[in-house]
């Protein structure tokens, strides 16, 4: 008995060890799929394109209840939830620099100039739609924090600049980096190609919008 129990033991190590042996093959090429097809994960696929989303569940709540045609319903709805999570992401974004909106909008008016990130004032207020006195309002506060200064321009001395200080364009950065942090997040499930192909159809429904 000990030595047909030791035989069976040996039998039993070396099935495992075959199994092992079989799994650890198999794993070394993840990209085969059951046809033998490699790079593709048809599994994957059908999962994503059967989970349920957010639109699902509306379209299903109001279906026979309202007229409206799905498809055109499911693409515009999930354009207007995907425009919140960009606007959570910008406020993510200004709360981690700990800059409000106002500072941010401003900030980043100058920064489009690129250096010495300079602006006439009153070019700056006309931007973003501000009267003389919200404009001044606006900078006394920039202006206190650190990260903007004033300067009578050299060539006509009733003009005034706006310019970012080092630290406004520092943080103004931070807040960039940020949002990008953001934006990556939300596009990562989408490689180069189906990222060109979304951009491309985008387009093509903006300029539609823009040239009408």
């Amino acid at each position: 008995m000990g030595r047909e129990a030791a035989e069976g033991r040996a039998r039993s190590a070396q099935g495992r060890a075959a199994g092992a042996q079989a799994a650890t093959e198999h794993a070394g090429n993840p990209d085969e799929n059951s046809a033998g097809v490699p790079g593709e994960n048809p599994d994957v696929e059908s999962a994503e394109e059967s989970a349920e989303d957010s639109v699902d569940r509306h379209i299903a709540r109001w279906t026979g209840k309202v007229p409206f045609d799905v498809p055109t319903e499911a693409v515009i709805t999930r354009i207007q939830l995907l425009a919140k999570h960009v606007s959570h992401g910008k406020e993510r974004a200004l709360a981690e620099t700990g800059l409000q909106a106002f500072e941010f909008e401003t900030m980043h008016r100058l920064a489009s100039r690129g250096a010495p990130w300079r602006a006439p004032s009153a070019e700056l207020a006309a931007e973003l739609l501000l009267s003389p006195a919200g404009m001044t309002g606006r900078l006394d506060t920039l202006e206190k924090s650190g990260l903007v200064r004033r300067l009578r321009a050299a060539a006509d001395r009733r003009r005034v600049d706006v310019e970012l200080t080092e630290e406004g364009h520092r943080r103004w950065l931070d807040a960039m980096r940020w949002r990008g942090v953001a934006e990556h997040e939300m596009i990562e499930p989408l490689d180069d190609g189906e990222r060109a192909a979304l951009a491309a159809l985008l387009k093509r429904m903006l300029l539609a919008v823009e040239t009408r």
